[in-house]
């Protein structure tokens, strides 16, 4: 077995994450380098590097970091959950896991196509979605399922936080040489549209493992991979879930409250 593949999947105690822990940082979406959709079929979300905003940055290791985002996105983004027609997916479910099925009472899901990419190579595949078929039963079949989740209607004016889990990357990437610092964030959800210019704000719950150059892209992509699943099995615990709940549903006992308060 390779030495990547014996990497703990589990870090730290279930009972919650531990100082300096948790570390905030948040900011608005902006292009990157263009490459992990591109190059890695891993997209990421990019915010800026700025320690007089987040001076805690200037002395962070750099490395691999997990925890929880939050987006405000736009209220006719797909993934809006205040969004009558969305997408659903488990943000801790294996990335080739199809989504959930729907109720039998439901009518087949829209019909969806993928269309070009709207922005740089690194952000998140657009989608077109036919209405065609939506029924009044559905939607407020779907209304029961947000309130059963805890949604909350959005109120205008006003932005709807939700909370996804997610890994980032704080640094230079050895691989690729970069000479500027960078902050990149995969978020562990599959989106159906990409959301620059969305404002993200970011709960750092542990330090997964200090950045490494690597031999080849494939050894990259599965190092990246394992912290994928490392980020998604450390968080499934209640201790290191938000009491506010994240985007599938699921709530713990973690305070998130900085996650979605508003501004």
């Amino acid at each position: 077995m390779a030495a990547e593949e014996e990497r703990p999947r589990i870090l730290y105690p279930d009972s919650g994450p531990e100082p300096p822990y948790p570390l905030r940082m948040e900011g608005t979406v902006i292009s990157g380098f263009g490459r992990g959709s591109k190059e890695l079929g891993i997209p990421t979300a990019n915010l800026p590097v700025d320690d007089t905003v987040t001076p805690w940055i200037a002395t962070a290791k750099s490395g691999v970091y997990f925890g929880y985002a939050s987006l405000a996105l736009p209220s006719s983004h797909p993934d809006n959950t205040n969004h009558f027609h969305r997408h659903h997916t488990n943000p801790r479910a294996a990335a080739d896991a199809p989504p959930a099925p729907l109720a039998s009472s439901n009518p087949p899901p829209p019909h969806t196509t993928i269309t070009s990419v709207s922005t740089a190579p690194e952000t998140f595949p657009s989608f077109s979605s036919s209405s065609d078929g939506v029924t009044e039963e559905q939607t407020k079949a779907e209304s029961k399922e947000e309130e059963a989740q805890g949604s909350k209607p959005q109120e205008d004016g006003a932005q709807n936080w939700q909370i996804y889990p997610m890994v980032m990357s704080i640094g230079y990437n050895p691989f690729y040489k970069n000479a500027v610092r960078s902050a990149e964030v995969h978020v562990l959800h599959k989106f159906a549209a990409d959301f620059y210019d969305a404002p993200m704000r970011l709960l750092i719950l542990g330090f997964i493992r200090e950045e490494r150059d690597y031999s080849s892209l494939d050894a990259l992509v599965t190092d990246i991979n394992i912290d994928c699943d490392v980020a998604r099995q450390s968080l499934a615990r209640p201790a290191w879930t938000p009491r506010e709940g994240t985007v599938d549903g699921t709530r713990g006992e973690f305070d998130g409250s900085w996650l979605v308060r508003d501004a």
